[in-house]
């Protein structure tokens, strides 16, 4: 598993502005930005009504069980993959190693037009994610929140 994204608010507004202007130019019904352990980091369009816990979760199970599937025939992943339904249709591309960006459309656009607005989304995701890789903690630099014991903390809310 990797480790959890944190996202600062400009970041978020960020990558909120690319998903609202995909589902716009995709006239997809909604966009979801998952990262790969299940979290959503934001969604754009017609979300009410879907359980977005859920969706995150099952999102981020389907890209692990395909990347099993992928490594069984040699492969590393499937960069992306598509489900079509009766009414709707499902496109999902991990960008940048880690996050799954999951377009929601219907017969109002085609699969053509969402992988091309998708490949230029995923492109400013994936340098928006490089930039926040940068505001990260380097692997093996404590936290200064690390220190503080369990016993600070206890005589801090004991005060």
């Amino acid at each position: 598993m990797s480790a959890a994204l944190v996202i600062y608010e400009e970041e978020a507004r960020r990558l909120s502005g690319i998903c609202e202007r995909l589902t716009r130019d995709a006239s997809a019904k909604v966009v979801f930005l998952v990262d790969k352990n299940g979290q959503l980091i934001t969604s754009a369009g017609q979300s009410q009504g879907v359980d977005t816990t859920s969706l995150a979760s099952l999102t981020a199970g389907n890209v692990a069980a395909m990347g099993g599937l992928a490594k069984l025939i040699g492969e590393e992943e499937f960069p992306s993959q598509f489900h079509e339904g009766e009414n709707e249709s499902l496109h999902m591309t991990i960008v940048a190693r880690k996050a799954v960006l999951v377009v929601v459309f219907d017969a109002r656009t085609s699969l053509g037009l969402v992988r091309l607005r998708v490949k230029k989304a995923a492109e400013e995701i994936s340098r928006e994610l490089e930039q926040l890789a940068k505001h990260q903690t380097p692997p093996g630099t404590r936290s200064p929140l690390a220190e503080i014991t369990d016993e600070e903390i206890d005589n801090l809310f004991s005060a």
